[in-house]
């Protein structure tokens, strides 16, 4: 999992309240087991025209020129501004996978489903709470000013605004760790490797008929 620290990024903002992850990532776009290849298909229904399905190519769709992610002012953004209750709806991890295959860091919002929000954490998405009050003032910060950059310091735990003001926001420490660190759970059991491998071996020492395989 790609490590979060510091990040500085062009900030879009997704006006919208209680934005469900069928319209994250539709849910014909499920069907693929695969983890990659769903930043094309983020927020499918409202950034294209025409109805999306799985294996298109994406230049030959027609965009909605209308959606946000299409006006060039926000091309490149990677922190998204969001409303309450973001990622609602069900609890598919390919949402979170389309924001990061997008190229989103991180997700500024009053409020998050839950289910949703554990998942970002798990793939490398950091998702920040902000008071109602703080993200409303962005949100106009972000009209009245082409190229708003915020830079979202993880470690120290404050959002740095283009006039040098801090917000602060809070996160839990053990998922601190694992985003600065880039730990998925697979990567924080692989942290104790050879603790794994040095029992295996004691086990099948002791045990070997454990290591029988079938043949035919």
């Amino acid at each position: 999992m790609q490590a979060f620290t510091v990040h500085q990024g062009l900030v879009a903002p997704m006006d919208r309240a209680n934005v469900d992850t069928d319209a994250i990532i539709p849910k014909q776009f499920l069907k693929s087991i695969a983890r990659t290849g769903f930043g094309p298909n983020l927020f499918d229904e409202w950034r294209y025209l025409d109805r999306g399905e799985p294996g298109q190519d994406p230049a030959a769709r027609k965009p909605n020129p209308d959606f946000v992610l299409n006006q060039p002012r926000y091309a490149g953004a990677s922190v998204l501004l969001a409303r309450e209750n973001f990622g609602c709806g069900s609890s598919r991890e390919h949402a979170p996978w389309a924001l990061q295959q997008y190229g989103f860091r991180a997700i500024l919002a009053p409020s998050f489903a839950d289910i949703f929000f554990n998942n970002c954490f798990k793939n490398g998405l950091l998702p920040i709470v902000l008071p109602e009050s703080q993200v409303a003032r962005l949100f106009d910060e972000v009209a009245a000013f082409p190229g708003y950059t915020l830079t979202v310091d993880l470690p120290r735990q404050v959002i740095v605004k283009p006039d040098g003001s801090e917000l602060p926001f809070e996160v839990q420490p053990f998922r601190k760790y694992c985003l600065v660190n880039g730990f998925d759970d697979i990567g924080l059991t692989l942290r104790h490797a050879d603790k794994i491998r040095a029992y295996e071996a004691e086990r099948l020492a002791k045990m070997p008929w454990l290591d029988q395989r079938l043949v035919g």
